[in-house]
């Protein structure tokens, strides 16, 4: 399963983080690592994803999104 498709108020655990180094890099430095756990605030119709990591709120990309493959808790 990948982030853009993950239900709204559920509390995943990241597993991979598939994405050009760049944005990957840029995502860790937010706190956003393989075995973190996220909770999805809100997922728009066109993609893009509202989360909260590590006491933080994150917006991202439907591309993005995308690439963040998670598993349930």
């Amino acid at each position: 399963m990948t982030l853009d498709t993950a239900n709204k108020g559920m509390i995943y655990r990241v597993e991979i983080v598939d994405i050009d180094i760049a944005i990957k890099r840029r995502l860790e430095a937010l706190g956003l690592t393989n075995g973190t756990k996220v909770k999805v605030l809100n997922r728009n119709s066109s993609g893009s994803v509202i989360f909260m990591v590590r006491g933080s709120r994150l917006a991202i990309g439907k591309h993005i999104a995308e690439s963040i493959k998670i598993q349930g808790e």
